[in-house]
């Protein structure tokens, strides 16, 4: 097929595909990634892996770079890119946590219809395409009409009533941010826009601090970029922050039911950061680690 002017030729993937290789990059369903995995790891080498088939293994590294890079050192061959929704909320508490611990999290993701691949945004176009012809609609790739409409639900529901997706910003974050005993309760809805998820977030810290503080930790976090200026109507959104690689963080304001609790809202482009992006910066951190030792 050609891709940017170039003609590249698709391969099957089998047993013997990784030899030579020093990474692979797995965009695949978890099925896949189990499958070959322990090829890759035989071929010697590493495997990062976009599924959600290791995240939780311990034996496995779970990497924001600008969070827990030197994580990667302790990879036996696989090392997993997080959640997209995980990426971007913990990019946007990190530079406050390492600082003053985060507690808890209550949390509400707004997650572009783009979370759910090629055939998520299509339903989206031709949803509105038919709500503008007065047409008919038929949902396939979600189980409601998302035009004009939210769904509360990303993922199948457990015995507690939390989706799966919920509780990857959990277990997920834990690991990231190096708090085993990190409790986060989260609400997780699809909502019609193309690109680009966004957080509110709830954060309590060990210590009370003011919202200054916390404003200029932001600021200077890797990854982050501080937009926030509501007087002159300034805070993250969908729009502003696609197609690029920062986690916009703002409308940071002091909680008004706990005093070390504070609010704000964070916009991060889910394709790239947290996705793409994130496992390309995994590769540039292992190659940058591996010359350094």
């Amino acid at each position: 097929m050609n891709f940017k002017d170039q003609e590249v030729v698709i391969e099957e993937a089998t047993p013997s595909s990784f030899e030579g290789m020093d990474i692979v990059l797995g965009a695949v369903e978890n099925d896949l990634s189990k499958k070959f995995a322990d090829d890759i790891v035989k071929a010697k080498a590493v495997f990062i892996d976009n599924s959600s088939a290791f995240r939780l293994d311990p034996n496995v590294p779970l990497v924001v770079p600008e969070i827990n890079g030197e994580d990667i050192l302790k990879h036996q061959g696989i090392i997993a890119n997080p959640n997209c929704s995980t990426i971007i909320g913990c990019v946007a508490v990190h530079g406050i946590h390492e600082v003053n611990p985060i507690e808890s999290m209550v949390v509400s993701t707004y997650q572009a219809v783009s979370g759910a691949g090629i055939g998520g945004m299509n339903e989206y176009f031709d949803q509105m395409k038919a709500l503008v012809s007065n047409e008919p609609l038929y949902p396939q790739v979600f189980p409601y009409q998302i035009a004009s409409n939210l769904i509360p639900q990303i993922g199948s529901f457990d015995e507690n009533g939390y989706t799966s997706e919920e509780m990857k910003m959990q277990n997920e974050g834990r690991r990231i941010l190096h708090t085993p005993d990190l409790n986060v309760t989260c609400t997780c809805v699809r909502v019609p826009v193309v690109r680009s998820h966004s957080l509110s977030m709830n954060i309590l810290l060990k210590d009370e601090m003011s919202v200054e503080e916390i404003k200029k930790l932001v600021e200077k976090a890797k990854g982050c970029k501080l937009v926030d200026d509501p007087q002159n109507l300034q805070y993250p959104m969908p729009l502003d922050t696609s197609d690029q690689d920062l986690v916009y963080v703002g409308r940071i304001r002091k909680d008004l039911c706990q005093k070390k609790a504070v609010n704000l809202w964070c916009c991060g482009d889910q394709i790239r950061k947290g996705a793409a992006i994130n496992a390309i910066q995994i590769a540039e951190k292992w190659i940058e680690l591996n010359e350094r030792n």
